[in-house]
């Protein structure tokens, strides 16, 4: 994992506290075969355009590179209401599907593990963005239920190798 911290702006980093976890919210990024890098870079230019306000804590990029962009006792701008208390992780995917490929999935499963005890999560605390807005954000992960059980059971199933 690398940290990139975005400039703190008022469009993708607000410098607000977040006082409490009690969540992680799942995304993907709207733009398949896209970069960690590029998307972290998005974020960090709307602090110039002022373009909407977005950003994300993490981005999982394809070959399973993790960069964080904002600290985790900061909000980021991804989850709309459930911003002030949960943390957000954007997973870039190399389609139109959005389904995860094999590396982002890995680090993503490997991040929510190192979150979710490090404050005390448990699946049901692992929601997509579709659960707070309805917005179809992971789509794979909104059009398959089930995958979206497999990872959240990935997370607490120590035989599932994130090697």
């Amino acid at each position: 994992m690398t940290q990139e911290l975005l400039t703190v702006n008022p469009y993708s980093r607000p410098g607000i506290a977040l006082n409490e976890v009690t969540g992680i919210v799942v995304h993907y990024v709207g733009n398949p075969g896209t970069t960690a890098e590029q998307n972290r870079n998005y974020f960090e230019s709307l602090a110039e355009s002022g373009a909407t306000y977005a950003s994300s804590h993490f981005v999982i990029g394809l070959e399973g590179e993790v960069i964080q962009c904002i600290p985790l006792d900061e909000i980021a701008y991804a989850s709309n209401q459930r911003n002030s208390d949960t943390i957000s992780i954007e997973c870039c995917h190399p389609d139109a599907d959005g389904q995860f490929n094999e590396a982002t999935y890995k680090s993503l499963i490997r991040l929510l593990r190192v979150l979710c005890q490090e404050y005390r999560l448990d699946a049901d605390d692992i929601i997509r963005h579709y659960d707070v807005t309805g917005k179809e954000c992971p789509l794979y992960y909104v059009e398959h239920e089930d995958a979206w059980e497999q990872l959240k059971s990935d997370v607490f199933n120590t035989s599932y190798s994130i090697e």
